[in-house]
């Protein structure tokens, strides 16, 4: 007997929603669990907010977060103060996630199967607690916007948004990630922790907006790559696509003239976007497409609660500073 037409309407939702359900329930045995056991005390440190109910003003200390001056009160004071805000027992948390056409390249995993992974992870990391989480979506444009919730549902319907949607095309403008960080900056308006997670390949300019969203929330940047990316093989003659644009090019990648400019590329890439993280004041969590997931996580909160303990106590050795994780 064939199905009814609603019914049949129904069944690829349905699947869909099952896929969804699937992955974090993978997610769940071989990260989430882990993750829960290896974060401990360092839960705080990854996922630390404050509410915005302002609890008192005192003069500024070098330890202090230069993001909580009141500049008002130390113009008129002529001295440095902070505000210091009463602390939430529950956090609000929003992934925006960038799914531009060059997030979907990876040599044998996706950066956008990443992307799913982590936001899924922590998301789940979050809801469990009783926290809420949000997520805004970029293709082309901000085209999803899922308002915080809590539980298990809302991080199934974050990640049924991220993976079932029409496949990115090219862009001759390229991606434009300042889009996707404007429009959070005014939806966004209780200070929350805020995932930026995108492989940062975008016109430029995103750095102003990135830095603007960091003195209102915690921001961190979940910066996607693939090893491909930074030392490209000897694979013969190859066709190369620039995924933002669809442009293609046959180039050989036998020569060592053509690896050395493109690692020299490659490099350049690497300092301009470190310059602009670090312009922007944010730390940062390096996601390569072959990292174990578990592992990264782990170690960025405890890079982020080391590097807490030390601000605290004096200047920040280098290698902890925030484009060190």
């Amino acid at each position: 007997m064939s199905r009814s037409r609603p019914e049949a309407a129904a069944a690829p939702a349905k699947r869909a929603a099952g896929h969804a359900e699937h992955v974090l329930n993978r997610l769940d045995w071989t990260v989430i669990r882990r993750l829960d056991g290896a974060l401990q005390g360092d839960y705080r440190s990854l996922f630390r907010g404050v509410g915005l109910d302002l609890a008192d003003l005192r003069e500024y200390q070098h330890h202090d977060d230069p993001r909580h001056i009141d500049w008002n009160v130390t113009a008129r004071l002529q001295v440095p103060h902070v505000r210091q805000y009463d602390e939430d027992r529950d956090v609000t948390a929003w992934f925006l996630v960038d799914l531009s056409p060059s997030v979907g390249f990876g040599s044998s995993v996706s950066k956008t199967d990443i992307a799913v992974q982590f936001t899924a992870v922590v998301a789940r990391l979050l809801t469990r607690r009783g926290n809420r989480v949000g997520a805004m979506l970029y293709g082309h444009e901000v085209d999803t916007v899922v308002p915080a919730g809590s539980g298990r549902q809302q991080v199934l319907q974050i990640m049924h948004r991220m993976m079932h949607r029409p496949p990115p095309r090219p862009m001759p403008g390229g991606t434009q990630l300042a889009e996707l960080l404007r429009a959070a900056l005014n939806t966004i308006k209780r200070r929350s922790i805020v995932f930026v997670v995108s492989d940062f390949i975008s016109a430029p300019g995103w750095d102003v907006p990135l830095g603007m969203l960091a003195s209102r929330h915690d921001v961190v940047a979940v910066r996607l790559y693939d090893p491909l990316e930074m030392d490209l093989p000897d694979l013969g003659l190859v066709v190369m696509q620039d995924a933002e644009t669809g442009e293609q090019i046959v180039v050989d990648t036998q020569a060592k003239g053509f690896r050395h400019r493109f690692a020299t590329a490659a490099r350049r890439r690497e300092a301009e976007l470190r310059d602009g993280l670090a312009r922007a004041g944010v730390d940062t969590l390096e996601l390569a497409t072959d990292d174990d997931l578990a592992h990264t996580v782990t170690r960025f909160a405890q890079l982020r609660k080391r590097r807490v303990q030390l601000t605290a106590g004096g200047a920040l050795p280098a290698h902890l500073k925030p484009q060190g994780a």
